[in-house]
């Protein structure tokens, strides 16, 4: 349930409680504990710290990194960080009363797109705070992220990118169907290494968008990402199990490559690229896999229908019979158009998006449901609207539709998937989103309060562009970014996520 009752909570509170008691009998307080609160005593008595910015009081607090799931404490902000949490009561210039919400970390979107100055505040408003460019991502990162920390272009979500290896290749004039030769493999391996030095989280390779691309290509960008310590996130080569190239087969592919470098492995989008009518089976290879030894996982967005653009290699000849649908099972992005073989061909002429109906349902809710496997939106929203509704209504759908509504995983273990389990995909090598994702003191001040009875998404295929209910604030590196009065326009509290490769 999205909300425990009176009994539930009293249930809770025992446990808590004696967690409390054992922090305090052993002196952990502090930034140093896995869980930071300062006081096991009942609301009521001053706090030694009073110069807070910001106090939210009666929120139930949820920290999916340490377990920690009670309804009684005050959160202090200072600046940009959460510097109390305390059942002291405590005060500050603003004060939000919480109560009947939930606190959580800010939502951390793993698999995104560069932050427009559109889409950004549907991601605040879908109670994302961070958003990485991992599905596509930089292939300059060090302009990339000058870019976006100009105070004109900052936008009101935390941001990072990846190192995009398929705009390499156009970089060096190799198209989407012709291999690279060793010659060209050694210039992409230097460019590959100074796109990590310029501050990228990781390789992004989209193999089924250039389908020539070679192994040795494969292997080659692994060695990079193995010897930067960063993953590899893959688009992999199939989305179906028609033969020959299946699923199957492009997970094996991608499992050989990492387990031949040492090299970390991020499937992109499983549900509807490698998993397609075969989840359970991809999910069994995954986790043999990881037992193997790997460093393996995997994200999904929780709509059962894909979007991509009709000009793309996906659309090649004999989508039809891969992805086991008609002309009819596709609408125009942002319209409520469906595609015939005539429309089909005028759009496909004009590199628009459309929706493909061709995720099985049931395939979704296995998917959020795997322990290896997070959330990751695969949208940005611009302003001409051709696009799939997840990317202004992914994590609010995952919480009310699939948390609250159908009940195919615990509010914890949902939240577990859009905080802390992104940001130990990534923060090996970023210190900046070691900060992220938690909700302890001494992390920053990244939050979302949300009333877990009413939170859902409203973006559709027809109106991509409707904000997500239920999130009532969202807090930015200690600044209100979103009220329940509505979006905070000119907060544009964002900052760089990068790796610290040299």
């Amino acid at each position: 349930m999205a909300r425990n009752n009176n009994k539930d909570r009293k249930k809770r509170a025992l446990p808590v409680c004696l967690g409390l008691l054992l922090l305090v009998l052993t002196g952990l307080t502090g930034i140093s504990a896995p869980l930071s609160i300062e006081a096991a005593e009942p609301p009521g008595r001053a706090t030694a710290q009073s110069n807070f910015d910001i106090v939210i009081t009666g929120a139930r607090i949820i920290d999916p990194e340490s377990g920690f799931d009670f309804t009684g404490a005050n959160i202090g902000l200072t600046g940009s960080k959460i510097s109390s949490i305390t059942f002291d009561a405590i005060s500050a210039p603003i004060t939000i009363d919480a109560t009947g919400l939930v606190a959580s970390p800010g939502f951390v979107d793993i698999l995104s797109y560069n932050p427009n100055s559109y889409g950004s505040w549907y991601k605040i408003a879908d109670g994302v705070t961070t958003n990485l460019a991992m599905h596509g991502g930089a292939l300059y990162p060090k302009s990339w992220y000058s870019r976006y920390s100009r105070k004109e272009n900052r936008p009101p979500v935390n941001f990072g990118a990846g190192y995009f290896y398929n705009s390499a290749r156009l970089s060096l004039g190799i198209g989407p169907y012709n291999k690279a030769t060793p010659e060209q493999i050694t210039k992409l391996i230097k460019k590959a290494k100074a796109g990590l030095a310029s501050g990228a989280l990781a390789i992004g390779i989209s193999i089924e968008y250039a389908p020539a691309m070679s192994y040795e290509e494969i292997h080659a960008m692994g060695r990079v990402a193995a010897e930067a310590g960063v993953p590899v996130f893959f688009h992999l080569r199939h989305s179906d199990m028609e033969v020959p190239g299946t699923n199957i087969d492009a997970l094996v592919e991608v499992i050989s490559m990492g387990l031949d470098t040492g090299a970390a492995i991020h499937i992109d989008h499983l549900n509807s690229t490698g998993g397609t009518f075969s989840i359970d089976d991809s999910l069994a290879i995954i986790e043999t896999a990881k037992e193997a030894g790997l460093d393996i996982t995997a994200c999904t967005y929780p709509y059962p229908f894909w979007a991509t653009y009709l000009n793309s290699a996906r659309f090649s000849k004999g989508w039809q019979s891969r992805f086991r649908i008609t002309y009819a099972d596709l609408q125009l992005g942002g319209t409520k158009e469906m595609l015939t073989p005539d429309s089909f061909k005028k759009y496909q002429q004009l590199g628009k998006l459309a929706v493909a109906y061709a995720i099985p349902e049931n395939e979704v809710a296995t998917a959020l449901s795997s322990p290896l496997v997070m959330l990751g939106s695969d949208g940005m929203l611009s302003s001409s609207l051709n696009h799939h509704p997840r990317a202004a209504g992914a994590y609010s759908r995952t919480l009310g539709l699939y948390a609250r509504e159908k009940g195919t995983i615990s509010l914890i273990d949902a939240l577990k998937k859009m905080t802390i389990m992104p940001v130990k995909r990534l923060e090996a090598r970023s210190p900046a989103l070691a900060q992220k994702g938690r909700l302890q003191v001494g992390r920053d001040a990244d939050i979302v309060l949300f009333n877990p009875e009413t939170i859902i998404d409203r973006a559709t295929v027809e109106k991509p562009n409707r904000y997500s209910t239920g999130i009532e604030y969202v807090i930015v590196n200690g600044q209100i970014t979103k009220d329940p009065k509505g979006l905070k326009r000119k907060v544009r509290a964002g900052q760089p996520i990068r790796s610290d490769i040299k």
